[in-house]
Formats: structure tokens, C-alpha cells, sequence
């Protein structure tokens, strides 16, 4: 269990300093607010963000799952705040940087799969098909 929470720490981390080489308005003033974030931002998303998700859910399931974008770009954004060493310069940075995570996100998806010699489901269904 420690070392699956410390992998998801790791990757984390890899994501938060690939986003802020690719947005300008998130980034770090050393290494260890990068790691501070990504702890943060982890305990975050574990306790904070299913809160949010279950109060915004009809508005989620009513613009067809993109505000999550929303309310994951709030998370950076409440990390940035909250982590003296990582620096969010405003929201649209945060919802940018929330793309970016999320691309990361399906990105490692498929090179997980991939490098697992698996094939890539996206949508998993079983039915029961008596012949």
C-alpha cells in the first residue's frame, strides 16, 4: 500500500513539472515546493475533491463531464494557495494546467497498457450471451 501511495506521489510530481514547463503560469521555486504540491494536491484530490464532485454533480453530467476540468483546475488552484513554493498565477492558468494534467493522465493510461503488453480498453462491458 506505501509504495502504490508513493508511486502515485511520484507521478504526481512528473505531471505538475511537465505542466509547468508548458504553462506559463504555473510553477515552482524549488524542488521541494514541487514535491510539497504534489503531496498537497493528492491529499486534495483524496478528501476534498469527491466533496465536490458529488455536490456538482448534475452540472457535471449536465455539461457532459467537462466541469471536472473545473473543479480539478480549483484543486491546483487550492494547492498553488496553500504551498508556499508553488505558484499558480490565476485561475485560467490552474484550468490550464488542469488540461494539461488531464491529457498527462491519458497519455501514462495508454503507455501503461502498452508497456504492460495489454491492449487498451477504454470501455470494458461483459454480457452474457448464451448461444
Amino acid at each position: 500500500m506505501i509504495i502504490g501511495f508513493i508511486f502515485i506521489w511520484f507521478v504526481t510530481a512528473i505531471g505538475l513539472w511537465l505542466t509547468t514547463k508548458i504553462v506559463p503560469g504555473v510553477n515552482f521555486k524549488r524542488s521541494g515546493g514541487l514535491w510539497t504540491a504534489a503531496l498537497v494536491l493528492g491529499l486534495i484530490n483524496a478528501f476534498i475533491r469527491p466533496i465536490l464532485w458529488a455536490l456538482t454533480l448534475p452540472l457535471t453530467v449536465l455539461t457532459f463531464g467537462l466541469f471536472a476540468l473545473v473543479i480539478n483546475a480549483f484543486m491546483i488552484w487550492l494547492t498553488g494557495k496553500l504551498v508556499r513554493g508553488f505558484v499558480v498565477r490565476d485561475f485560467f492558468s490552474a484550468f490550464m494546467a488542469a488540461l494539461v494534467m488531464a491529457l498527462l493522465g491519458i497519455i501514462a493510461f495508454v503507455l501503461f497498457q502498452w508497456m504492460m503488453m495489454d491492449e487498451v480498453n477504454w470501455i470494458m462491458m461483459n454480457q452474457g450471451i448464451v448461444a
